[in-house]
């Protein structure tokens, strides 16, 4: 693991980091906040997954979130959203290929060769930040904006007892029943099963469950009705039993101004859990 970057904010480390990754064959970067801590102390994560057109660097940049994880003594790790390299395959459009990696496995050719961001944020990188920081793995928890809401849903969703809390931001919530759940189309074939693996509401539909959820929605945001909807994830959870958190922000967008307005409020909500 190479260091790119370190600076000191709110007294811990927020650094950058890259590595060659097996899960993509590429070098992939992330970063990293470690707040302040004792000597020798393992400190609960948190995850944050981006949305399409992002790297780590949005939410590095934009976030505002180090002041609350110093508070709350949270480590908090922000992945790329796809592979990256001349190699990569690529589309000239903002909302499939690089920067839109959906956290899926990609199956269909040229895809599958790279674009693995499931195996990378499930399994890679949790592994290496296991071994490079002073994280306790017993407590994780999981976010994400709008496309990484989508990835941050349906990994909690899928590994419930891995994650003590999850929420989101404008998140996709039925990817298979929106215009961008196109990318999975492209990226896992006509396999419907393996789609509604990445759909939160499907997977809700089909039995996992988490025990609460908490997301953020802006009643501006241009892609509400469209693309996020997220009345179906509000459907899918009351059919369930499951305690969902859905709070329309008026006059909010989709921008990271929406995000970082409500990041502490989110933090503290994990921090609470991860307490537990």
């Amino acid at each position: 693991m190479e260091t790119v970057s370190t600076a000191k904010a709110h007294g811990g480390t927020q650094g950058v980091y890259r590595h060659a990754s097996t899960a993509t064959g590429t070098d992939m970067t992330f970063s990293v906040y470690v707040p302040d801590h004792a000597p020798g102390a393992k400190l609960p994560v948190v995850w944050y997954l981006s949305g399409l057109t992002c790297t780590h660097a949005n939410v590095t940049d934009k976030g505002e979130y180090r002041r609350a994880c110093a508070e709350h003594g949270l480590i908090f790790v922000a992945p790329d959203t796809s592979p990256r390299g001349d190699d990569v395959p690529d589309e000239d459009r903002w909302d499939f290929g690089k920067g839109a990696g959906f956290y899926v496995d990609a199956t269909q050719a040229p895809w599958s060769a790279y674009y693995r961001m499931w195996s990378y944020v499930t399994g890679e990188l949790p592994a290496l930040i296991a071994s490079a920081f002073p994280a306790d793995m017993a407590r994780q928890s999981i976010m994400g904006h709008s496309m990484g809401g989508h990835g941050a849903l349906t990994t909690a969703l899928r590994h419930p007892d891995r994650f003590r809390a999850v929420s989101a931001f404008a998140p996709i919530v039925a990817p298979t029943q929106v215009p961008w759940g196109g990318a999975l189309d492209r990226y896992l074939g006509d396999d419907m099963a393996a789609k509604r693996r990445h759909d939160a509401v499907a997977l809700i539909e089909d039995g996992a469950r988490v025990k609460e959820l908490l997301v953020d929605q802006g009643d501006a945001d241009s892609f509400l009705a469209e693309q996020l909807r997220p009345e179906l994830l509000a459907e899918a959870c009351a059919a369930a039993g499951i305690d969902l958190t859905l709070r329309m922000r008026s006059g909010y967008d989709h921008s990271y101004h929406f995000i970082s307005t409500f990041m502490a409020d989110h933090l503290a909500w994990h921090a609470a859990r991860l307490r537990a």
